[in-house]
């Protein structure tokens, strides 16, 4: 009776379990080596699919910092040697040319001074005027914060409101750029 009680312990067939367990383990070692080789095959062609994109960001890097060199570069020589530039400079010398003419204006015994001197403004202008400079139009016109820097305002009824009675320095652009705005008088309504 005490050997069919022993034939019920459950541990009777430990054995058995033991060698259960050890071919199991086995397998999951064997599925786990599997696994692992199928892993580092994807984690190596992950890395070598990660290393040429960043060997095209790089070349791409590169490529983008001698291109902003060269654009600042032609810029600084476009600054320095450009057409905006001189006629920046050559402003200076059309307002003492002005200056000049306006003094030579009533002086009655000068006619040749003043012919002369009308002729070498009107050949820096001229030249200047080459180059691309323009005068910015104002008196009577509207005036217009983008070409117009009004340094003074008249109450008035005898001209519209926003009207520009008159200019007291003049302005200059080359195409759509100002390059100085024109100082101006502006009339205000009254009251």
């Amino acid at each position: 009776m005490a050997h069919k009680h022993h034939n019920n312990n459950p541990f009777k067939n430990s054995e058995n379990l033991d060698e259960d367990i050890k071919e199991e383990t086995e397998q999951s070692a064997e599925n786990k080596e599997n696994t692992s080789d199928k892993t580092n095959s994807e984690l190596a062609d992950l890395q070598q699919k990660y290393d040429t994109l960043n060997q095209q960001y790089l070349r791409l890097a590169a490529d983008f910092d001698n291109y902003r060199k060269r654009q600042a570069q032609e810029r600084e020589e476009l600054l320095k040697f450009g057409t905006e530039n001189a006629l920046k400079k050559m402003i200076e010398v059309l307002d003492n040319f002005e200056r000049g003419k306006k003094a030579l204006e009533n002086v009655e015994d000068c006619a040749k001074v003043k012919e002369s001197f009308d002729l070498v403004h009107k050949q820096v202008f001229d030249a200047l005027a080459k180059l691309g400079l323009e005068v910015i139009e104002t008196e009577g016109k509207e005036f217009d914060p983008n070409f117009h820097d009004a340094v003074m305002q008249t109450p008035t009824s005898e001209h519209p409101e926003h009207t520009i009675i008159n200019e007291l320095q003049k302005g200059y652009k080359m195409g759509d750029k100002v390059l100085r705005p024109a100082l101006v008088n502006v009339a205000t309504s009254e009251g």
